[in-house]
């Protein structure tokens, strides 16, 4: 029950909204169909190169097609020496990488390999709805740690008094990502420096979500968790090209850190999954070898779409924060004649628009609503202002 999974991309259209017609008022509202519960892989296509490179791996056939369970090694190697030098520290390809079915693979095997019956876990609220769903899936203990995301607080951040306090009673394992989904909010440095700080003196272990990392606005930086000179002995970063290159469809992610939670998580991985699909690795020689500009040119286009959606919202005085890194944007709703929930589904059904609820990531974000904006620029403007009028359609 509590993995339900009917918020989630693509699973909008399993929803039964036949009791809709009773809470609707007026008529729907004209526009094209967008869905900002994911990106739009035809508004940005994945990255050149990423066809041709499947292709050779498809021609190689059985030798690509049955990697080691943690993938194949010529990539790994590969790989390990482009995040090696994008995170700012040594990475061994054979004992500290391993390649997944995406990133949401990567986050199971994870927490899978360090989380069991009664494991406290320290999980950000809000963040990525999987965590909590996972950690009691694994029949662990969720331990929340509120994070400040508002746009004028100098806290910004997990409440990390919370969290030593967490580890002081123990908590051994804390998830998050950073940039937040979905918020987009980036740690700052000295955020990340004293988690690594605090878990490195609890003996606590780390897996950190940075799938956003290379889509960072304007006058932003990012400190890799990894890279600080006190960090924990147990440490995952979790990254893949999914997001940012457009490449989701084909299921890639990898993790990295201690080879004895790679290896248990290659373990895992051979019962799950096996590997992730042998041909679609071959994609990953186009990640961080795209052609010169291409990412810088990538940037400013979500970065221009991201700062319309915050002119529309912040316009019909929807609180929102203004996201730092990643594609979304997660703004408040006012209160309304109906819950959010349900709010949501007359978003889709009146104005052709699809949305996550706020309380899939987090119960204290239930009047928020998040959206990938990586989407047609026109299309996503003409859709926020489709919400705008709802909102006032439907305000208490």
């Amino acid at each position: 029950m509590e993995l339900g999974a009917e918020n989630a991309p693509g699973q909008e259209v399993r929803q039964d909204n036949s009791a809709l017609s009773s809470m609707s008022r007026g008529e729907p509202l004209d526009g094209i169909a967008v869905d900002f519960s994911h990106g739009d892989v035809d508004a940005f296509a994945p990255t050149p190169g990423a066809q041709a490179a499947w292709q050779e791996g498809y021609e190689r056939g059985g030798q690509q097609a049955y990697t080691e369970y943690r993938g194949d090694r010529s990539i790994r190697s590969d790989v390990a020496e482009r995040l090696a030098a994008f995170t700012g520290a040594p990475l061994d390809a054979d004992q500290e990488l391993i390649v997944t079915p995406g990133t949401q693979g990567a986050l199971f095997l994870a927490l899978g390999s360090v989380v069991e019956n009664g494991t406290k876990v320290a999980v950000v609220e809000p963040d990525y709805f999987a965590n909590r769903k996972l950690v009691r899936f694994f029949n662990g203990v969720v331990v929340p740690i509120p994070l400040d995301y508002g746009m004028d607080s100098n806290t910004r951040g997990p409440d990390l008094a919370i969290l030593e306090q967490a580890f002081k009673t123990g908590t051994r394992v804390m998830v998050f990502s950073t940039p937040n989904n979905p918020t987009g909010l980036i740690y700052s440095q000295s955020t990340i420096e004293r988690i690594a700080e605090l878990a490195a003196q609890y003996d606590a272990t780390v897996i950190v979500d940075q799938l956003y990392s290379r889509l960072l606005y304007e006058g932003e930086s990012f400190c890799h968790l990894r890279a600080c000179p006190s960090r924990p002995e147990n440490l995952i970063t979790i990254m893949g090209p999914s997001k940012t290159e457009s490449l989701s469809g084909f299921r890639l992610g990898v993790a990295f850190g201690t080879p004895k939670l790679i290896e248990r998580m290659e373990k895992l991985q051979a019962i799950v999954s096996l590997r992730a699909a042998g041909y679609n690795q071959a994609a990953l020689s186009t990640w961080f070898a795209e052609p010169d500009g291409w990412l810088a040119d990538r940037i400013t286009q979500h970065q221009a779409i991201r700062d319309d959606l915050l002119k529309v919202f912040r316009a019909a005085g929807l609180e929102t924060s203004t996201p730092q890194g990643g594609s979304y944007i997660f703004p408040k709703l006012p209160e309304l004649v109906h819950e959010p929930d349900i709010f949501v589904r007359l978003l889709r059904s009146q104005a052709n628009v699809t949305v996550t609820p706020g309380a899939e990531f987090g119960p204290n974000s239930a009047n928020s609503i998040r959206l990938n904006f990586s989407q047609n620029h026109d299309a996503a403007v003409a859709a926020a202002h489709r919400i705008v009028e709802l909102v006032e359609r439907y305000r208490a």
